[in-house]
């Protein structure tokens, strides 16, 4: 059984999430800017139109009132062998939660949900893997990946398919460890990897100058729907990263094709923590 440790809870008095914020500035010096890099330039008014994500997580409740667009409900058969239109739904909340998230921050992206997490979050590597690979081969310029395995057997593959979606053009976002442990595909370098900072700013987003965790974004407390038309505010580093999967849609809608690594660059560049 995979490790699936993404946290849905409501937040704690005293926030403990690993790979958090430190309040650390970015020195501007390290990043080669040819020319000014500004959010105006890199989305301005976009609303991620056009741009198709794919979320892999518990599923979601696609009629819940929070979703006025469409989300397409989808999940991976049992053997991993097929993705196919879902009929279960959302048992966990996870994956209801992080598409409200991505819809609020680029409300007319083309949004799948591919469910692999059953109730407890709990799921199969081999599914994790087939969903990926199932994404990667559909072409779509983002997945956003709440979740990550501390299982050594399923490594090398993550790392395999992580590389393979880096070439092809297709982002992947991927949350940090909520505790101070070694899982994965955040740590890879091919993904675009997501801490948490404490402050209710959705756009605010920060560099971190001493990765592996990338950048930070809204993670406490973050207000979100929930299966059966409820809403919540639940903490972790799973919320943060579709802020950043959110934001990468705009500024793909901007400037379409941009890879990975230019769309950390123009993360970066426009940190609110850059000197």
């Amino acid at each position: 059984m995979a490790d699936f440790p993404a946290v849905a809870e409501s937040p704690p008095r005293t926030f403990r999430l690993a790979h958090a914020s430190r309040g650390a500035v970015m020195d501007s010096a390290r990043l080669a800017l040819p020319c000014a890099i500004t959010r105006e330039w890199a989305w301005g008014s976009a609303t991620g139109s056009g741009v198709r994500i794919c979320l892999i997580d518990s599923g979601v409740d696609a009629h819940h009132p929070a979703f006025t667009r469409p989300i397409t409900p989808l999940t991976v058969t049992a053997d991993g062998s097929d993705v196919v239109p879902d009929e279960v739904g959302d048992q966990a909340g996870h994956g209801t939660a992080c598409a409200g998230v991505i819809r609020a921050m680029a409300p007319d992206c083309e949004l799948t949900s591919v469910r692999v997490l059953g109730s407890g979050l709990q799921g199969r590597g081999e599914v994790l893997l087939a969903a990926l690979e199932w994404a990667i081969e559909q072409g779509f310029s983002l997945v956003n990946l709440s979740m990550s395995t501390r299982r050594a057997e399923h490594k090398e593959a993550l790392h395999d398919l992580v590389d393979r979606a880096f070439f092809a053009g297709v982002t992947i976002v991927a949350s940090a460890h909520n505790r101070p442990v070694r899982s994965y595909p955040w740590h890879f370098p091919s993904v675009i990897s997501v801490g948490s900072h404490t402050l209710a700013l959705a756009e605010h987003i920060e560099c971190n100058p001493e990765p592996p965790a990338e950048f930070f974004a809204r993670g406490i407390g973050v207000e979100v729907p929930l299966p059966g038309g409820g809403t919540s505010r639940l903490t972790g580093n799973s919320f943060a990263t579709p802020h950043i999967t959110g934001l990468c849609a705009r500024v793909l809608q901007r400037h379409p094709g941009l890879a990975t690594g230019q769309l950390k660059h123009v993360l970066a560049a426009v940190a609110n923590n850059r000197t």
